[in-house]
């Protein structure tokens, strides 16, 4: 056990990471059934505000501005990218998907001469501690808990609130929610405000671990995190949660048993024998068929 619990610890904190990039995805494709590629992007630079805040401004004023600044790059990204595409072919706005992360990364690539920059201390949930002989990070202790928290917050705004029904709405039948009144461009505005922010908390933990950022350092966990959220059945918020830390734990199960270098195609290989027995995810729902 006690060699087991630094990978368990591990798996469970970067699984919490994961799952709130993959809500983000979950919660567009639920409303837009759109996957937002740029996603793993907005991750990195939110890093990358992190980095050039804290170079000028108090760190926990830094940590405000950046997911701020993450907010508001979400949105432009689904005003520039998405929006002017609602009534294209879904071939169309996938392509403006991936051109858009690929701006983003050019465009990081530009400012940072693509060096690595180091992500700054924070303090608290940078300093180390003790559990059962075993020594790491706070960080990856309050992962999970903080993780839990706001997606029970997410839950409760979508279940209570007159914003969180517009979601539901639009997601069951997005041209009836229309007629019926709702201002779909505000709800699809929310969405990304919601997906961008938990973003930028994910970034501010998985940062807080692995202590550089480059402009493409956020590829494969955004990958991962759409992984998890097809895992869980893309389109359910609880879903994407589990395949989270599902994915999580799997892979750093596997670097403890020595295969690092599977550790990655483990992830895959899990998707693919999940999508072999339940093709609609864990959560999904099954498709209904008009006649």
């Amino acid at each position: 056990m006690a060699r087991i619990l630094p990978y368990l610890l591990g798996g469970i904190s970067v699984g919490g990471q994961y799952a709130l990039i993959a809500i983000g995805y979950t919660m567009v494709y639920g409303i837009l059934r759109l996957i937002n590629f740029a996603h793993g992007d907005i991750f990195t630079a939110a890093g990358f505000f992190m980095v050039y805040a804290a170079a000028s401004l108090p760190i926990y004023v830094s940590v405000a501005v950046v997911i701020l600044l993450t907010i508001f790059m979400g949105v432009l990204v689904e005003r520039v990218a998405y929006k002017p595409l609602r009534s294209a072919p879904r071939m169309s706005v996938m392509i403006s998907a991936i051109g858009m992360s690929y701006l983003l990364q050019n465009v990081m690539w530009y400012i940072t001469g693509g060096l690595a920059k180091r992500y700054p201390i924070i303090p608290w949930i940078s300093n180390s501690v003790t559990i059962l002989g075993y020594t790491t990070k706070r960080v990856t202790i309050i992962t999970p808990f903080l993780t839990l928290i706001l997606v029970v917050a997410l839950v409760i705004l979508i279940q209570k609130t007159k914003i969180g029904m517009a979601m539901r709405a639009a997601s069951r039948d997005f041209e009836t929610a229309q007629l019926m009144g709702i201002k779909i461009d505000n709800v699809i505005s929310f969405t990304f405000v919601v997906g961008s922010a938990l973003a930028a908390v994910g970034s501010l933990l998985y940062f807080s671990n692995y202590a550089t950022v480059t402009p493409v350092v956020g590829a494969m966990p955004g990958l991962k995190a759409f992984v998890a959220a097809v895992f869980g059945g893309i389109g359910s918020i609880p879903g994407a949660v589990l395949g989270g830390f599902i994915i999580g734990i799997s892979e750093t199960l596997t670097k403890g048993a020595g295969l690092t270098t599977f550790s990655d195609a483990v992830t895959f290989a899990l998707l693919i024998i999940i999508l072999v027995v339940k093709p609609t995810g864990l959560f999904g729902e099954k498709p209904t068929q008009k006649v």
